[in-house]
């Protein structure tokens, strides 16, 4: 039966983050985050349990925070009675400083994780790309900021030493995301067209880890080894998280390779190494999830056989990760 109830928050979701993109004030932006944010928190609530609740209960009150420190910034700049060049430079501070808060960004990432281990992988899908869309934009207006770099280098080593000590695959997964929003600020910061090419291939590698996790129902680490995939979508499996953690030649890689391009260019080697240097730690948490599902036997159990997915999704999704060849031509 269609759920129109749902339909209706997911659109106005939608439309919200459309309102914050295309708006002309800074007013007009805070509205649409505010649409966003009352419409994912029925969505959020959709399972009605308790962690759903809680999920529910962290990210309106941390959203909510983020939103009244860009509502002082817009309403007190005007009447900051400094010179216009410190006001400007106040209010892109504290705007900054809002949006991380926002994305889940460090310092102020501790809810991210927290929140992500307590929903579904549908949920999360949606919190790891689509609700990163309007706050990038808003930070992408504002991006000459001293506090910048500073954020790219935490975010990034956050995000590789957090997911060291995990066994939830989707806390994994959020101290994944974290490092990767570390290198979508450097994108915005040397090259601020770059920023949407990255969240677009990080978005589809996203989108195929849920699709394959939520077929198996996998949460921990040790669920990966009880549904014992067979050769191909062991494959399957092993592509996306080295896609993910951005080794050639498969897709991931490319958005990587633009980012150090652009940072080569405008000369920021120091910062370059400590990002590269953090990606091969995300790289062996991602190598312990591989190393489960490589070493165990290939054998289909008869009650998952319903619940298998089809092969020709699969041969797709491994063509579209090993497509980095032919999109590098064209892009060149």
């Amino acid at each position: 039966m269609l759920n129109t109830s749902m339909m209706l928050f997911y659109s106005t979701m939608i439309m919200g983050t459309v309102m914050a993109i295309s708006s002309e004030t800074w007013l007009g932006i805070w509205m649409g985050l505010e649409m966003n944010l009352i419409s994912f928190v029925p969505i959020l609530f959709k399972d009605k349990n308790k962690k759903s609740s809680e999920s529910c209960m962290i990210y309106f009150l941390v959203q909510s925070l983020g939103s009244i420190l860009m509502l002082i910034s817009i309403l007190s700049n005007s009447f900051i009675m400094n010179s216009p060049l410190m006001s400007e430079e106040l209010l892109k501070m504290i705007l900054t400083l809002s949006m991380l808060i926002k994305l889940g960004i460090p310092p102020f990432h501790f809810w991210f994780p927290e929140i992500m281990e307590k929903m579904t992988w549908p949920n999360c899908l949606i919190l790891m790309t689509w609700q990163k869309i309007a706050p990038l934009t808003i930070i992408s207006y504002i991006i000459e900021n001293k506090l910048i770099p500073v954020i790219i280098i935490i975010s990034t080593v956050v995000g590789a030493i957090g997911g060291l000590s995990q066994t939830s695959i989707r806390k994994i997964m959020a101290f994944s995301s974290i490092n990767h929003m570390g290198w979508m600020l450097a994108c915005l910061k040397f090259n601020n067209e770059f920023w949407m090419k990255y969240l677009m291939i990080y978005s589809l590698i996203i989108l195929m880890m849920v699709f394959v996790f939520n077929e198996y129902s996998s949460y921990f680490i040790n669920q990966l080894t009880s549904t014992s995939p067979e050769l191909m979508k062991k494959s399957l499996i092993i592509m996306l998280l080295m896609s993910l953690g951005g080794l050639p030649p498969f897709m991931g890689f490319m958005p990587k390779w633009l980012v150090i391009q652009a940072m080569i260019m405008s000369n920021s080697i120091m910062i370059m190494m400590i990002m590269i240097a953090s990606t091969l730690i995300t790289l062996f948490y991602y190598l312990r999830l591989i190393t489960t599902t490589l070493l165990i036997n290939s054998t289909v159990i008869k009650w998952n056989q319903d619940k298998l997915m089809n092969k020709s999704m699969i041969m797709l999704m491994i063509t579209i990760n090993v497509s980095l060849p032919v999109m590098s031509t064209f892009s060149l």
